[in-house]
C-alpha cells in the first residue's frame, strides 16, 4: 500500500500565502517574470532540476525517482487577466487594471505544494515527474510556445486543472473525450456601397446586411448541428460610420465573431457553415464578405484510459474529495491544454470551488484557499499512479 500524501501545516499555510502575493501582482500573458521567478526558486529549494526562459517566461522543473524511463507532466497556469478588481480583499491585486480572476494563482500555487509531495514520494518511484508552469493561457499562446521550446520532449502523459465555480468545494471531476470547447476569433468585414441616408436604394447598407448575417448565424447551430454536439456562435463587436457622417450610410460594417465548438468535426461545421451564409446573404444584396480567422485554440479532448486513471486514482485518495465523472461537457469555455493533448495522452480535470463561488473572468472572482491542499494532493496522486501503472 502506497504511504498516504499528506501536506503539514507549515506547507499549507506557505501554500496560502504564495498564492495570496501571486494575487496581489499579478502579470499577464509573457509578463510573468516575477512569478517564474518564485516559482523557480521555491523549486530549486525542493531539489527540482529547474529551466528558465521556457516559451519566454514559463519554468520546467524535473525530478527524477529511481531508474526508469518513464515520464509524466503536470502542468499549472501562470498568468492574469486584464479586468480591475473590485474584491476588496487584503490581498486583492495592488496593480491597476490587472486581477487574476481565473485562478491562475491558485493553479500555481497547488502545483508548488504538490511539488513538496512528489519530492518526497520520488525516491520509492521509477522514473520523472516534470512540472510545467505556463505563461499565457489567456490568450492561447503559451502551451503551443512551451511545446516549441521543448516543453514535451520525452514526456509519455500530461495533467493538469481548472477550477471550476459552480461545482461543489473540493469535489474533483472528471470527464472522457470532449472536455472545453475550442474557440476561434473570426474578423468578418462587409463591404457595402456608400450612400446618403435619405436614398438608400441608391447604396448598399453593409449595416442592414450584417443583421441579417447576425440572424443567420443564430440559427445555425440548431439547424446545422446534431443535438449531441455543443457550439456557440456570438457576435462579440460590431462596428460601421462615424458620428462625425451620421448622415451616410457607410461602406464597411466589421463584426469580431466567437465561434465556439466541442470538437473538431463541429468547429469545421460551424467555420464552414457561418462563412457560406455570410457570403451569400452579402452577394444576394450586392454586398461583399471579407472572413479572416484571427486566432484558434482547439477543443481539450481528454484521452479516455488517462481519465480513467485520473477517477482511479483520486476516488480512494486521502484528501481528495468523491470524484465525479461527467458524461456531458462540462463548459464550452476553452483551454490551451488542448495543445498537449494533440501530442500526447493526458487530461484535464475539474475541482469545483463552491456552488456559489463568484464566476471566472468576475472582477469579484478569488481562489478558495481551502482548496489548495485538494488540488495538490490530486496533482501527486495522479503522477504517484501513472508512474506505478503497468
Amino acid at each position: 500500500m502506497p504511504a498516504a500524501i499528506v501536506f503539514s501545516d507549515q506547507d499549507i499555510a506557505r501554500a496560502v500565502d504564495i498564492r495570496r502575493q501571486l494575487h496581489r501582482n499579478p502579470e499577464l500573458q509573457f509578463e510573468e517574470h516575477s512569478t517564474a521567478g518564485l516559482v523557480a526558486r521555491e523549486l530549486a529549494e525542493l531539489g527540482f532540476a529547474v529551466r528558465t526562459g521556457v516559451a519566454c517566461t514559463g519554468v520546467l522543473a524535473d525530478m527524477q525517482g529511481r531508474p526508469g524511463s518513464k515520464t509524466v507532466a503536470l502542468r499549472a497556469d501562470m498568468d492574469a487577466l486584464p479586468i480591475v478588481e473590485c474584491t476588496g480583499l487584503e490581498h486583492a491585486s495592488r496593480t491597476p487594471g490587472k486581477m487574476h480572476a481565473c485562478g491562475h494563482d491558485g493553479h500555481t500555487a497547488s502545483l508548488l505544494l504538490a511539488a513538496r509531495a512528489i519530492a518526497r514520494i520520488m525516491p520509492g518511484l521509477d522514473g520523472r515527474v516534470r512540472l510545467l508552469f505556463q505563461p499565457a493561457e489567456e490568450s492561447g499562446k503559451g502551451a503551443k510556445q512551451m511545446i516549441a521550446d521543448g516543453a514535451l520532449e520525452g514526456v509519455d502523459a500530461i495533467f493538469g486543472y481548472h477550477n471550476r465555480p459552480g461545482l461543489r468545494r473540493g469535489q474533483i471531476a472528471v470527464k472522457a473525450g470532449p472536455t472545453c470547447g475550442g474557440g476561434d476569433r473570426v474578423q468578418v468585414v462587409i463591404h457595402g456601397k456608400a450612400g446618403h441616408a435619405s436614398r438608400p436604394h441608391l447604396a448598399v447598407d453593409p449595416i442592414y446586411v450584417a443583421t441579417l448575417v447576425i440572424q443567420a448565424w443564430h440559427g445555425l447551430v440548431s439547424r446545422s448541428l446534431s443535438a449531441l454536439s455543443s457550439g456557440v456562435i456570438s457576435v462579440t463587436s460590431m462596428h460601421a460610420g462615424s458620428q462625425a457622417n451620421a448622415g451616410s450610410i457607410p461602406e464597411r460594417c466589421e463584426m469580431l465573431v466567437n465561434i465556439r465548438s466541442d470538437s473538431p468535426q463541429t468547429r469545421e461545421v460551424l467555420l464552414t457553415q457561418a462563412q457560406r451564409l455570410a457570403t451569400g446573404i452579402c452577394e444576394m444584396h450586392g454586398a461583399r464578405a471579407e472572413i479572416r480567422i484571427l486566432s484558434s485554440v482547439p477543443a481539450v479532448v481528454n484521452d479516455a484510459a488517462m481519465a480513467g486513471l485520473v477517477a482511479d486514482a483520486l476516488r480512494e485518495a486521502d484528501g481528495v474529495g468523491p470524484v465525479l465523472q461527467l458524461s456531458s461537457l462540462p463548459t464550452i469555455g476553452g483551454e490551451d491544454f488542448s495543445y498537449y493533448l494533440q501530442r500526447i495522452p493526458g487530461c484535464l480535470y475539474f475541482v469545483g470551488m463552491g456552488e456559489e463561488h463568484a464566476d471566472l473572468h468576475s472582477s469579484s472572482y478569488d481562489f478558495c484557499d481551502a482548496v489548495l491542499p485538494v488540488a495538490a494532493s490530486a496533482f501527486a496522486h495522479i503522477a504517484r499512479a501513472w508512474l506505478m501503472r503497468e
